[in-house]
């Protein structure tokens, strides 16, 4: 069982929509994060991962915490004489932290124990979280005031988009996952945090 992240194609769902509105800067949003719980049982470390092992999320493998998004968008594509511009590009980027959480109240030396590993997952997690925002402000930055000359019908500039889309996208896949690697192999952060908690009371 591994601690898996949802990859920039795994959990998450993109929707584009072209809005009429003003221009839009940079930087001018925020992300919305919430946090998903599914329900687990045990007394101990052991069992208590065990009962994770037998409910967390599906992300490509059985994991302990997962992180997804929705991300759409609000663009303008504006002609401006032979040329086509994207003048507004307003991203809506929701993530959501999928973790575990103990059905029962647990007993005080294990409850500790369960804090220091739950506080470890949920801080792996959101480094993933951070890797989406950090995916999301390159795409704005990107494509908030592109502009293709001899595009009067805004198609060329689309596939310009599409192609640095997939690109940034397969970046950020290769982020995550070196992440995991190195936080997952032998004496990494979370192999320590998982041995430490299924040894503990």
């Amino acid at each position: 069982m591994r601690l898996q992240t949802a990859s920039i194609f795994i959990g998450f769902s993109i929707s584009v929509s072209t809005a009429l509105a003003g221009h839009a800067n940079a930087t001018d949003w925020q992300a919305v994060e919430q946090i998903k719980t599914y329900a687990i049982t045990g007394k101990t470390g052991i069992d208590l991962y065990r009962s994770i092992g037998e409910k967390g999320p599906q992300a490509g493998v059985q994991a302990i915490a997962h992180t997804s998004f929705k991300l759409t968008w609000t663009r303008k594509y504006e002609v401006q004489g032979t040329a086509c511009a994207i003048t507004v590009a307003k991203p809506k980027l929701i993530i959501t932290y999928t973790m575990p959480k103990p059905a029962n109240p647990l007993p005080p030396d294990v409850a500790q124990n369960w804090a220091r590993f739950i506080a470890g997952v949920e801080k792996h997690e959101r480094v993933h979280g951070g890797f989406t925002k950090e995916l999301v402000q390159q795409i704005q930055d990107f494509s908030l005031g592109l502009r293709v000359e001899n595009d009067p019908d805004c198609k060329r500039i689309r596939d310009v988009l599409t192609k640095r889309l997939g690109e940034l996208s397969k970046a950020e896949r290769a982020k995550n996952a070196e992440f995991d690697r190195i936080e997952l192999s032998d004496g990494g952060a979370v192999h320590q945090l998982i041995l430490a908690f299924v040894n503990g009371p």
